[in-house]
């Protein structure tokens, strides 16, 4: 850590920290302050941190400590196509899949969708025969975003049959064999190497299935989704149906470029568009906003009010709508992929905590299973509570009603809590939370509420000091399954006796 963010740290430290309630009584005007709205297009997202202790000192500490780690400088250099990524030697261009960014990366990303969109609309229109269902194969990134888009925007009405797969057991695969049929389903393969071993054993499983299943030509049924065309021709797949992006886009990063075919055979080009379009509204502001009005940033300086200055471990992700279910498994791979590291830029030790572990659940679902922890228990956590004003189906109001007067109830909860007499029956309070509340959950708003969580991560790093954008705390385990793979290495004395029981040795 640089000299003057360890002083920033430091007077952050010796801060006075208020309750909430003291926080509430004593400004007027701090929801005013502390939560704001982010208009898109027709429909916008308010984003609430008056529940958490953010105050005016912290506030103006945190900008500083913004400024002592180059805040501004990196993030420039994210937006211009610089190297973002040192370890790697890469730059991080995920906002030019979106229009915002280097000029040249920009049209690069609109050519590659301009042909990805060519095929979309070409298999929609009958160009491959009918195809009534997709499997589409990848891990990581290549399917955690997919998948949660999927989830949350075509769950009526899409226009073809969505099958995300990413784990190598085999019970995953054949969950999705079921339910499709070989005769019109098309596979999606998604690996920006076109090497990754889950992936690639998935899809020769799909093409195996489909030559079973009387296909006579399986891997006419495969578009390739990767920065590696030339492997995925020699695979099998025809250039035509390759669809590139660009080496720079990080898998976790990566569900706005080609990565993201089976969000947009499932809901159209259309929707696809203005997904990444409500992206870049969040682009934009991150971009273009003073720090002291960033929404992104903010954020992080809660994040880290609570990981480096109160001690939390973990931080807590809620959604309130049946929709953004897999939104913690998502966020789960962004924040802890991309700031669970322990050196900083310059390969020093960090000289604190970084990323928390990110959890979660459904609202109203987990109430009734973690919330008491949250209440009553001696972990503070702080909680990020999603929701949408507009319900996303056509039952009684009051289901949904119901749902949102939970999902406020437990934030206003954790906040003012309970005396008792009874130990057992008494609440603390002073339990942080902040919440997210989208006007509708929408192809817009969703590409928003996602760009927002990207930017919230980079944020993080920059006021940590670290990089967000490699991850190569996930290969040590990849090598040794690849020696045990090959046989002939020693392991120890526990693995040994696990592979002689699976009968692996």
């Amino acid at each position: 850590m640089t000299e003057k963010a360890q002083t920033v740290w430091n007077k952050l430290a010796k801060l006075p920290k208020p309750t909430l309630a003291e926080l509430f009584a004593d400004d007027p005007d701090r929801l005013a302050r502390l939560a704001t709205r982010l208009n898109i297009g027709e429909e916008g997202i308010r984003f609430d941190w008056s529940k958490t202790h953010l105050d005016e000192a912290h506030l103006a500490a945190f900008l500083e400590l913004a400024e002592a780690t180059g805040f501004t400088a990196r993030r420039e250099a994210l937006f211009a196509g610089e190297i973002v990524n040192p370890t790697e030697g890469r730059a991080a261009e995920h906002t030019a899949q979106r229009g915002v960014g280097k000029d040249e990366s920009v049209e690069l990303a609109r050519s590659y969708h301009a042909r990805m969109a060519a095929i979309v609309e070409a298999i929609h229109r009958g160009a491959m025969g009918e195809v009534k269902h997709l499997i589409h194969v990848g891990i990581g990134g290549s399917a955690l975003g997919p998948a949660l888009a999927v989830d949350a925007l075509a769950r009526e009405g899409a226009m073809v049959d969505v099958h995300v797969v990413s784990n190598i057991d085999g019970t995953a695969l054949e969950a999705a064999f079921k339910v499709c049929d070989p005769a019109t389903t098309m596979l999606a393969v998604a690996s920006k190497t076109f090497t990754t071993i889950e992936t690639m054993t998935n899809a020769e499983s799909v093409i195996g299935w489909l030559r079973e299943n009387g296909v006579t030509d399986p891997y006419g049924r495969v578009v390739a989704l990767t920065a590696s065309p030339e492997k995925a021709v020699d695979w099998g797949v025809d250039e035509t149906r390759i669809l590139p992006f660009s080496e720079s886009v990080g898998g976790r990063y990566s569900l706005w470029s080609s990565i993201g075919f089976p969000v947009a055979m499932a809901l159209g080009w259309p929707d696809f568009a203005e997904m990444l379009e409500g992206a870049a509204v969040v682009d934009r502001h991150f971009r273009d906003a003073d720090p002291a009005d960033n929404i992104p940033l903010r954020a992080a300086f809660a994040d880290q009010f609570y990981t480096r200055l109160r001690g939390c471990q973990t931080r807590a992700v809620f959604a309130y709508d049946e929709r953004l279910a897999l939104l913690p498994d998502y966020l789960q791979q962004l924040e802890m992929e991309s700031n669970g590291k322990s050196v900083t830029f310059d390969g020093d030790a960090v000289d604190g905590p970084t990323a928390p572990i990110t959890w979660g659940g459904v609202g109203t679902d987990a109430q009734h299973a973690v919330f008491q922890l949250l209440h009553q228990g001696t972990n503070i956590v702080p909680v990020d509570f999603v929701a949408s004003i507009a319900p996303g189906h056509d039952l009684d109001l009051a289901h949904h009603r119901i749902l949102l007067s939970n999902c406020f109830a437990q934030g206003a909860a954790l906040m003012a809590g309970k005396a008792s007499s009874d130990p057992a029956r008494a609440y603390p309070g002073d339990r942080p939370s902040a919440t997210i509340l989208l006007d509708e959950v929408s192809p817009a708003s969703f590409g928003a509420l996602v760009a927002f969580h990207e930017h919230r991560t980079f944020a993080n790093a920059v006021l940590l000091e670290i990089n967000p954008f490699d991850q190569f705390g996930v290969e040590l385990g990849k090598v040794i399954a690849k020696q045990i793979e090959k046989g002939g290495t020693t392991f120890d004395p526990s693995t040994e006796a696990l592979l002689e029981l699976a009968g692996i040795a």
